[in-house]
């Protein structure tokens, strides 16, 4: 197989993987909402030691350390989205003509 034909697979895999990203994080979202509606913190270490186990547990053993990296990742980008979702819900809405 050539380089090229390597790369148009590893372009399609990324294509995939934006979409399940996008998807991911509008049910991190909800997940965000729900959190807010019932005063529950962003973090959740317990859940993630268990989302990192587990995902990590989903991988050849050759790739697992590379797994749990890739969901550490993940994690904090969700983390770091909810608080961004929950400090703009925290921002006052201006009124008509900016007051």
């Amino acid at each position: 197989m050539q380089l090229t034909e390597l790369r148009k697979e590893l372009d399609a895999t990324d294509e995939k993987i934006v979409r399940l990203f996008e998807k991911r994080m509008k049910t991190v979202r909800r997940v965000a909402e729900y959190k807010r509606e019932n005063g529950l913190p962003v973090r959740d270490e317990r859940r993630e030691a268990e989302i990192l186990s587990d995902r990590k547990s989903l991988a050849d053993k050759e790739v697992q350390a590379y797994v749990e990296e890739l969901f550490t990742c993940i994690l904090g980008l969700s983390r770091s989205y909810q608080q961004y979702l929950a400090e703009r819900e925290e921002q006052p809405v201006s009124g008509e003509n900016g007051r």
